[in-house]
């Protein structure tokens, strides 16, 4: 009887049949237990656990950015994304007019009637004469010792108060082909002039980043032997005649029993000198026998002979780079340029000028009672892109326009 009893039901029951509509009215009633926040290592006092979450945090972590990569190297393999090309000074330069090319018959007949002709189809042996300003102190001195090793014939000659002019004449009566004068400043070397004899032309090098021989790590010493010469990237009609210039300091006829290298390497208008020695070297290599009958370990390894060639610094090392290219023997008055290193674009200029103009226009209004006269300023470097003469701004030279952007390398002007 007790078990045929129904149980009594609560007064909020829902009725016998309504099943569904009591399970959701006691889902709703129950409280949802919410998560308690991640305790951070930092609120634990204890030491030990500190250590404890503060490892588990870090395995997680971890995990996470494993899986991340992991899903980003497949979606990758799915989908390979495409490959960006950085911006870079080199792909943002607009392409050169002055580049030679190997088909241009006048580049080769103006080749065949220039300064360096007799030097360089061997009628003339080069001879040069190094010096340098009239007060040589600090690194000069080891730098020309080095300087003259590395040309060969070549000769060092006091300076003493002499003028370069009489310098000049000095060397054309000894039949010198080229001479090289070493500016020092404040001890160190800071520029190259060097000038073909006996008519020129006359280039003006900044000198920068010197590294002398015992300065080099595991420096060689290079012998008497005529070195071989290697240009590059003197693409330009610019940079072909002043290749060729450089050219004319060094004897056509390598020995190459010396083993000697120097490199001029253009790059971005610096020019990169290096003076290097190539080593060859016998080294054995063993090589694990594959007789298993062989019982001696002498019998085992058998030494293999190869002949490995590796690069050794002779040492100088300097940066040049070409600041003026004159006509003649050096002239400080009446000379002509046929190119100078213009600091600034034109248009770069132009907005420098329209700068210095607004400004003198800003203080012309703060201070309207004195009259300013605003006069655009004309640099030495902007005569000589438009030809002009200025007695004022360029000491009374008259300088020659530039044939072109004119620089040692394609491609020439950035856009970045």
């Amino acid at each position: 009887m007790a078990k045929e009893r129904k149980r009594r039901q609560p007064a909020d029951a829902p009725p016998p049949g309504d099943d569904d509509e009591g399970r959701d009215h006691r889902r709703e009633k129950k409280p949802r237990k919410e998560r308690p926040d991640p305790v951070l290592p930092s609120q634990i006092k204890n030491k030990d656990k500190r250590k404890e979450v503060h490892a588990k945090l870090k395995r997680e972590k971890k995990a996470q950015k494993r899986k991340l990569a992991r899903e980003r190297g497949q979606a990758a393999q799915r989908a390979p994304p495409e490959k960006l090309v950085p911006r870079t000074i080199e792909n943002t330069r607009e392409p050169d007019e002055t580049v030679c090319r190997p088909d241009d018959q006048e580049l080769f007949a103006g080749n065949d009637a220039d300064e360096f002709n007799a030097v360089l189809k061997q009628q003339t042996t080069p001879k040069v004469l190094i010096t340098t300003c009239r007060f040589n102190s600090g690194r000069g001195p080891a730098f020309i010792e080095e300087l003259m090793q590395v040309i060969p014939n070549s000769c060092y000659v006091k300076r003493g108060t002499y003028e370069l002019k009489k310098i000049v004449e000095y060397a054309n009566n000894r039949d010198f082909t080229s001479l090289v004068v070493v500016h020092t400043n404040r001890r160190e070397p800071d520029a190259l002039l060097i000038i073909n004899l006996p008519a020129g032309p006359t280039a003006h090098f900044k000198l920068s980043k010197l590294i002398l021989r015992k300065d080099i790590k595991n420096h060689g010493n290079p012998t008497s032997h005529k070195p071989e010469l290697v240009l590059n990237n003197f693409t330009t009609r610019l940079g072909h005649r002043v290749g060729r210039m450089i050219q004319s300091l060094f004897p056509q006829e390598p020995n190459f029993r010396g083993r000697r290298v120097v490199t001029f390497h253009n790059q971005r208008d610096y020019i990169f000198f290096r003076h290097h020695r190539y080593i060859f070297e016998m080294k054995e290599n063993k090589i694990a026998s594959k007789d298993k009958k062989a019982k001696t370990s002498e019998s085992k390894s058998q030494p293999e002979k190869q002949v490995i060639c590796r690069l050794q610094e002779c040492g100088p090392r300097f940066t040049l780079k070409l600041l003026t290219l004159q006509h003649g023997t050096f002239d400080t008055k009446n000379g002509e340029y046929e190119w100078v290193h213009k600091w600034l674009s034109s248009d770069e200029q132009a907005g420098w000028q329209i700068a210095a103009c607004c400004w003198v226009l800003l203080l012309h209004m703060a201070w309207g009672s004195h009259p300013i006269q605003v006069r655009p300023y004309v640099s030495a470097r902007t005569s000589v892109q438009a030809g002009a003469y200025d007695t004022e701004q360029c000491s009374g030279t008259w300088l020659a326009p530039s044939p072109g952007p004119a620089m040692l390398s394609a491609p020439v002007w950035s856009n970045g």
